[in-house]
């Protein structure tokens, strides 16, 4: 059995992701293969780009309902996590719709460029084991332009112009907004605490 697959979505910025497991002396294994995916103990969905080319690749590789049946952890990062929720305004995409929300274009405001590009601190804001040894004010890596509202499913905070979900989760599915795999030891604790979670 695989311990981790990453799916293979054909974003960019993979490597980052593969050393952050292997220094925690895990092999993720990076692909697209629905059974290798259904297979693994733990599923990293990352993403970077735009959501309507994202989704087009997983419909292409026939993963959209592979990825809403899974049932063991899965972990998804920065457009990963946007990937796993309703819809996108950006292009008016629909996505999995595992978590509910949509979307949606960070306000630019005065000392408040967009995209968000940089360290924020993130506050949790609902028990969770991916936040075991996260505490208020830990700050984490993003870069993004969009990003989910607060909902009940919110489980960790940030703010820009204006405060968004920094982290997400509902039932076997977890993600984050920022990346860990880029986020020195704060990073490291959550991809640590996700290869230790059982659902």
């Amino acid at each position: 059995m695989t311990q981790v697959a990453i799916i293979d979505s054909g974003g960019a910025n993979i490597t980052s992701l593969l050393s952050a497991f292997e220094r925690l002396d895990v092999t993720p294994e990076l692909t697209a293969d629905a059974d290798k995916i259904r297979g693994a103990a733990r599923v990293v969905l990352p993403g970077v780009g735009a959501a309507r080319d994202a989704m087009s690749r997983l419909t292409t590789s026939n993963l959209v309902d592979v990825i809403r049946d899974l049932s063991q952890p899965v972990l998804g990062i920065c457009l990963g996590m946007q990937l796993l929720c309703e819809r996108s305004e950006e292009d008016n995409v629909e996505c999995l719709g595992i978590i509910p929300g949509v979307a949606r274009k960070l306000s630019v405001a005065d000392a408040f460029p967009v995209p968000n590009m940089g360290w924020c601190a993130t506050r949790p804001t609902a028990p969770h084991p991916i936040l075991d040894g996260i505490e208020s004010g830990d700050h984490f890596y993003f870069v993004h332009s969009y990003a989910i509202p607060e909902s009940e499913h919110t489980i960790a905070t940030a703010s820009h112009a204006e405060p968004f979900s920094a982290m997400l989760g509902k039932e076997n599915f977890v993600a984050a907004q920022f990346h860990p795999e880029r986020s020195s030891q704060a990073g490291a604790r959550i991809l640590s605490n996700f290869l230790e979670w059982t659902v």
